[in-house]
């Protein structure tokens, strides 16, 4: 008999529900506790989850089980409840299918073990298969339609899972897959490498899912229907969040949402939903969207056929008015330009010198160095800063995080860095590991930003955080960053004046689009005196600014700019240069600085940027 789930699909695209953690964390329900227990200990919830993405349109629902293995409920002390979380899960969602009497499919959903299989951890693929079919034998006993293994990463585990499903029966499976913003997967594959695993397996749906937005989605689904002849499944997060009192906010509308999934349906996704982020209002907009498009059309249209330094050692002098580093000593006395830098993913630099040489050579006043920027691995910030002070001779800015280190952690740093003579820091809190590659690990956190700098000003006072001494002390010249886009820009002004009021010597801005924001938050801000850099991120094309103004936390580029952008069709990398220019040919008499920030490593749009730019050699702080 021919599976129903597989029938309705083969004639339709169908729409899948959005995230259950993040309403269950809009609800009342902290990140400290386990989702997937909510089954057992607060089952009104969870089933009122499930009829709200039913009542929007939803035609699959999957189960609140995506944590429910053996290995990670043993975090909470639930390891030996692995059979009744399951079971209920189930139960709550075929009975939120039976209230709203709607013909929807239950999805069993299952996600990674938690912890990595050996021999980079120690599950052994024996064990990981036994924890993964113990979790399906609960859900098939609930009586779900289908399985869905999510979010999965290392393709060899999600072959475990695959397996250990067939095991015990012949229901459709959906396989899907987490990418990051590279196009590919923690583990290095690309969609085809993915495809043409899963191609061998017995999955009726190969999908994508989580870790990046709508747009950074669409060329994941491409990619994967020319590499299969399986159905596809896609389910992208709602942008990346931003982090606001305590939680995380993203900014994706749904109706954005929605428009880049007709895409999805035009490039032959056969089912849509939402990860992390998306609520049943973002469904409700895919519904309406599926509603209006002859799938089929669609899918046939798409064709179903991948120099040495020696380093000299100053006398940390702050306290007698003398500045260590150049950069300080410049401060508010010349308008000083400074370039971001990412540290690249391996251990070759070589290029990465050689580009920061072309920017000295053009007048840059400094290179700041991100520290494992959306928490993902990178270059130490540190070995790389030491290679261009080393090798280029370029004031340096070094990012410093809380995110990876305690307290003790984050003076050995800094000690360190002072050692090697980088005397500049921009004191950050860090992107929290569930952004990166690693959503598993360990945030640190022991303070935040402004502890930071509380931190770095004790020890240029000759004393550890405790007030042990340290010797002869620091002269750290300390930065901090600070967003004028804020939509709670009162508490984002609060927040800045207890970091200058902490010690911070001068302050980046989040990138700028719009200079009525600057001169707004230049005016609330005129009782804070230290040099402020202007944010500058060129755009290169209609998309990226569509992908930073929807999908980027903080970051918001007027309606104007982005028609600009998307007039402009194949020139559109040269109006974003343009619009770079002319925010910072009218801004150069509003701060003391620039922060540039070239997009997807493109350093020779800095260059065109800069180009005939001649800021005066006056103080630019303006009474700041």
């Amino acid at each position: 008999m021919a599976d129903p789930f597989l029938e309705r699909l083969k004639r339709k695209t169908m729409i899948c529900d959005g995230a259950m953690g993040t309403l269950l964390y809009m609800r009342g329900v902290s990140y400290e506790r386990s989702f997937d227990e909510q089954n057992l200990s607060n089952p009104r919830i969870v089933l009122d989850v499930h009829k709200d993405y039913i009542r929007a349109g939803a035609e699959i629902i999957e189960t609140n089980t995506f944590g429910a293995n053996q290995i990670r409920l043993q975090k909470f002390g639930l390891g030996d409840k692995v059979r009744q979380i399951n079971l209920e899960g189930a139960k709550l969602a075929r009975e939120a299918r039976k209230i709203e009497g709607k013909d929807v499919f239950v999805a069993g959903s299952i996600g990674p073990l938690g912890k990595h299989l050996a021999p980079l951890g120690d599950i052994s693929e024996k064990e990981a298969k036994g924890v993964f079919q113990r979790q399906a034998e609960a859900l098939l006993e609930g009586g779900v339609d289908l399985f869905i293994v999510e979010t999965f990463s290392d393709l060899l585990e999600i072959n475990l899972a695959i397996s250990a499903i067939r095991n015990i029966c012949q229901l459709p499976i959906i396989a899907s897959v987490t990418f990051d913003e590279d196009g590919k997967t923690f583990m290095g594959y690309s969609p085809e490498g993915v495809a043409k695993e899963l191609n061998q397996t017995e999955v009726e749906v190969i999908g994508a899912n989580c870790s990046v937005g709508p747009q950074k989605m669409l060329d994941v689904v491409r990619r994967l229907r020319k590499a299969t002849f399986k159905m596809i499944s896609v389910q992208p997060n709602a942008g990346l969040p931003r982090y606001v009192d305590g939680r995380f906010i993203y900014l994706s509308s749904p109706d954005y949402f929605a428009r880049y999934a007709r895409e999805y349906i035009k490039s032959g996704a056969n089912i849509i939903g939402g990860c992390c982020g998306t609520t049943p209002e973002y469904i409700q907009a895919l519904s309406v969207m599926q509603k209006n498009v002859d799938v089929q059309t669609k899918l046939k249209e798409a064709g179903l056929i991948v120099i040495e330094e020696k380093i000299e050692e100053k006398k940390p002098i702050r306290e007698q008015g003398e500045k260590a580093s150049e950069f300080a000593r410049e401060l508010g006395k010349k308008f000083l330009v400074s370039v971001e830098v990412d540290p690249p993913r391996g251990v070759n630099a070589e290029k990465m010198l050689k580009n920061v040489e072309m920017l000295k050579q053009i007048g840059v006043d400094a290179i700041n160095i991100a520290d494992s920027p959306m928490a993902k691995v990178r270059m130490s910030c540190v070995g790389l800063a030491f290679l261009i002070k080393q090798k280029v001779r370029m004031e340096i800015i070094l990012h410093l995080t809380c995110r990876d280190r305690n307290l003790m952690g984050l003076q050995s740093d800094l000690l360190g860095v002072h050692a090697l003579g980088i005397h500049n820091i921009l004191a950050v809190t860090g992107d929290p590991p569930v952004l990166g590659d690693y959503p598993q690990a360990t945030a640190v956190y022991d303070v935040d930003s402004t502890g930071l700098v509380k931190i770095i000003k004790k020890l240029n006072q000759g004393t550890d955080w405790v007030g042990n001494s340290i010797g002869s002390p620091t002269s750290f010249c300390v930065g901090v960053a600070v967003n004028p886009n804020a939509e709670d820009l009162k508490g984002e002004i609060d927040r800045f004046g207890r970091k200058v009021e902490a010690g911070a010597d001068f302050a980046f801005t989040q990138p700028l689009y719009d200079l009525k924001t600057l001169d707004r938050f230049l005016q609330k801000t005129s009782h804070i005196k230290i040099p402020l850099f202007l944010g500058v991120l060129p755009l290169r094309s209609y998309k990226h600014a569509e992908f930073l103004h929807y999908e980027v936390p903080g970051i918001d580029i007027p309606q104007t700019i982005r028609e600009r952008m998307r007039r402009s069709k194949d020139k559109s990398a040269e109006i974003g240069t343009l619009v770079a220019k002319e925010i910072l040919k009218e801004a150069k008499d509003m701060v003391d600085g620039v922060y540039l920030m070239p997009s997807f490593g493109r350093f020779e749009v800095i260059y065109q940027v800069l180009e005939g730019f001649a800021p005066s050699k006056a103080s630019f702080n303006n009474g700041r």
